[in-house]
């Protein structure tokens, strides 16, 4: 109706800080992997740039190193940890515990950054898959907070993939998608449809210089440079 307020409810997408296994190995589900010292310190560094914007709610995946990273949101706050395991990681299989160098050696791997929505982890899901889980989960959110702003700890090839489905970029292309630990992306879910607020957000541009020389690159179907480890 025309008189009808306008309600946007925005969504905090938010990356769980360094741990190290991040460009190692690909931690998945697996228990015990902890926010490292830079890690802690990048959880409270983004807590303090929240600042005062009015969050009414904060979601956690039920992983430890996310866990954590939330806390260190909440506890100023005073909101409550509410875990859902629908925004958990992807379930990588028997992918999970392996070091990223030999998986880039793995039959399926050009599948994973080339065909990414039909193409299963052994014994674990699609990233298709992944996908709907996590879309579905943040719909209901949004619907739980309409008008409010909320926060959603999550991971990043959880994280990339919603990003990619609410702006309209094909599942399959959501490779070019980068998602750096303990950064803050967010989307506004207008009348209109969503729309990409921040995306991103470190609070420094350290992560846009120049790496430092490396060995020569494995062949271009197993290239590790789109490749994100939790």
């Amino acid at each position: 109706m025309p008189n009808e307020e306008r309600r946007v409810t925005t969504v905090l997408l938010i990356r769980h800080g360094m741990n190290d296994w991040v460009h190692g190995r690909l931690a998945g589900w697996l228990p015990g992997v902890h926010l490292s010292e830079e890690g802690r310190r990048q959880a409270v560094a983004l807590s303090e740039r929240l600042g005062d914007l009015p969050i009414t709610a904060l979601y956690t995946s039920p992983l430890d190193r996310c866990i954590e990273t939330a806390r260190a949101i909440a506890e100023p706050r005073g909101l409550p940890l509410r875990i859902v395991e629908q925004i958990g990681e992807v379930r990588y299989g028997d992918w999970e515990g392996a070091e990223l160098k030999e998986l880039y050696k793995h039959e399926l791997w050009p599948g994973v950054q080339h065909y990414p929505s039909g193409t299963r982890f052994p014994r674990g899901e699609t990233l298709g898959e992944a996908q709907m889980r996590m879309v579905s989960a943040i719909d209901q959110l949004r619907a739980r907070h309409q008008g409010e702003l909320i926060a959603v700890v999550s991971h990043a090839d959880l994280i990339r993939l919603a990003l990619a489905y609410y702006i309209g970029v094909h599942i399959d292309l959501f490779q070019r998608l980068v998602i750096n630990p303990c950064s803050l992306s967010a989307i506004a879910f207008e009348p209109m449809g969503p729309r990409l607020l921040a995306y991103n957000e470190t609070g420094s541009l350290d992560h846009l210089r120049p790496k430092p020389s490396s060995p020569p690159d494995p062949p271009a179907t197993a290239s590790p440079s789109s490749t994100e480890a939790e």
